[in-house]
């Protein structure tokens, strides 16, 4: 019989003595718990070594990805650069000249998009067979020097939609300043490149920082001449209102001054303001408050107003129940023109009575504004002494003021013009709408002047209102070294009274701002 080999004993509670047959069994334990650590290490050390390789493999793909992104980037801004910095050239097939008050047929003209001037003004003998992709083609249409308004209020907006008085006293700056932003749009979509602005009717001297973020850039807008305040006499011009208990009243619409003096150390406020241009107020209805007109709702009217019945009561003044009256001295005006030019800066003058316009004219105004009563020795102190008129109708049309009818208006506009006297063209707009610029182009045709003189009016003519040379640019003309300011009509404003209105393209100082009819670079 065989006997089976006995397996060791190994007592739970004591030390094994067979060492051999305890290390067999140790051996095959360690075997059996090291084979799966082995697995789980391997599987870990490929998760992290793929870990690492996606991470590399992501970063190069980065990098190649940023390549060739810098490259096609680098290539755009390239040809951009490229095609900033060369020439741009306007075909035209039907040019307004104001110099010479002529349609000329067939010119090129070329700019240089870095200055944003004219470099040259070619007639040519063929047409290009292909256009390079710096060639504007305007051919068809009537291509014209940007439009100039000679009295703007960028502040303001139409009277019919809110009254002066709630805009200077209720709207808040905030608000005032974001609807001029707009005011800027609608300006140059209308194809005016360039505002006389002539007050800020309470925002103090706001037009300077708003004239500056143009110029910069930061907004896009026609070029910008302000006035910051208007100045008047102590009293002269602010929109009278009955009720100031509480502080309720407007903001200060003007900066007075008094005495020779003190005119004097107005105009040098306003310069050192940032004015580009002085205005004054030469007349105003500054007795207005003897007959107040009624400014709100229920307000009864003054029973027996002091004017009586027109033409036949002794106290009748000028016709009128609340009639302008100069608000300075012939002293004080010499004095205000004598500073501006002392400062290289033009002056305008608001004036509308005779003996205003008379004054003004005579201490030697750039320009006389509105001038609603008629008067031969008048229109004959603005030929003799070479003043502009710049006589706003379209603000009449739209019933703002009440010192003169449409119809006198429009006479006295065409005298002005068949005397020899400049007119320039502007609406008061502000009072009107922003873009309905067009409509004081209509009006002086209606009032019978040329159409090639009211294009002069609103172009070259916009420019001597401004200062001319002393504007430090030459705009409204074409001509080398002229401002490339370019717009053009899709009809003929011959044949086409609404013309003006159908504005295609628009160009200030080489940039486009509006092409076949639609807006870009707005921005």
């Amino acid at each position: 019989m065989i006997t089976p080999p006995v397996s060791p004993q190994i007592h739970p509670y004591k030390d094994v003595d067979d060492t051999s047959a305890a290390s067999g069994c140790g051996d095959y334990l360690l075997n059996m718990t090291k084979k799966p650590i082995e697995v789980i290490a391997k599987a870990e050390s490929k998760a992290e070594s793929k870990a690492e390789l996606k991470a590399e493999l992501k970063a190069e793909l980065k990098a190649e990805l940023k390549a060739e992104l810098k490259a096609e980037l680098k290539a755009e801004l390239k040809a951009e650069l490229k095609a900033e910095s060369h020439p741009i050239t306007i075909h035209t097939t039907y040019l307004f000249d104001p110099k010479q008050k002529k349609f000329l047929a067939n010119q090129s003209i070329t700019i240089d998009p870095t200055t944003g001037l004219v470099t040259s003004i070619s007639s040519r003998k063929s047409e290009p067979s292909i256009l390079g992709a710096n060639d504007i083609d305007l051919r068809g249409k009537t291509v014209l020097p940007g439009f100039v308004d000679a009295h703007t209020h960028i502040f303001l907006h139409a009277y019919s939609e809110t009254p002066s008085i709630n805009q200077e006293r209720d709207e808040s700056s905030v608000e005032r300043i974001l609807r001029a932003t707009n005011h800027c749009r609608s300006a140059l979509m209308a194809g005016y490149t360039t505002y006389r602005d002539l007050g800020t009717e309470g925002l103090g001297s706001a037009d300077v920082n708003f004239r500056n973020a143009v110029n910069r850039g930061i907004i896009p807008g026609p070029r910008l001449f302000v006035a910051t305040e208007c100045i008047a006499s102590s009293g002269g011009y602010a929109i009278r209102q009955e009720n100031e208990i509480g502080g309720t009243r407007v903001p200060r619409l003007s900066d007075p001054a008094d005495g020779v003096e003190g005119c004097r150390a107005a105009v040098r406020r306003r310069i050192g303001a940032g004015a580009d241009t002085v205005k004054f107020y030469a007349d105003y209805r500054k007795r207005q408050l003897r007959n107040p007109p009624s400014t709100w709702p229920g307000a009864l009217p003054i029973q027996f107003p002091p004017g009586g019945e027109k033409g036949k009561n002794a106290l009748v003044l000028l016709n009128e129940n609340n009639p302008n009256i100069p608000l300075f001295t012939q002293e004080e005006m010499d004095a205000m023109v004598k500073e501006a030019r002392v400062s290289k800066a033009p002056i305008a003058a608001h004036a509308s009575c005779p003996d205003a316009v008379i004054m003004a004219a005579k201490a030697g105004v750039t320009s006389i504004e509105h001038g609603y009563e008629p008067s031969d020795e008048a229109l004959k102190a603005m030929k003799d002494n070479n003043v502009i008129f710049v006589p706003t109708l379209c603000v009449i049309e739209d019933g703002v003021p009440r010192d003169g009818t449409l119809e006198a208006v429009l006479a006295r506009t065409k005298k002005a013009f068949d005397m020899g006297i400049k007119i320039a063209a502007g609406g008061d707009i502000g009072a009107v709408p922003h873009g309905d610029n067009a409509r004081e182009l209509e009006l002086l045709i209606e009032a019978g002047i040329p159409l090639v003189d009211v294009l002069q009016a609103a172009t070259l003519h916009g420019w001597e209102a401004c200062g001319g040379n002393l504007c430090g640019r030459r705009f409204g003309w074409w001509e080398e070294g002229v401002a490339a300011d370019v717009i053009a009509l899709d009809s003929d404003p011959v044949e086409d009274m609404q013309a003006f209105r159908k504005i295609n393209f628009v160009m200030k100082d080489g940039k486009i701002y509006k092409q076949d009819g639609k807006q870009v670079n707005m921005a």
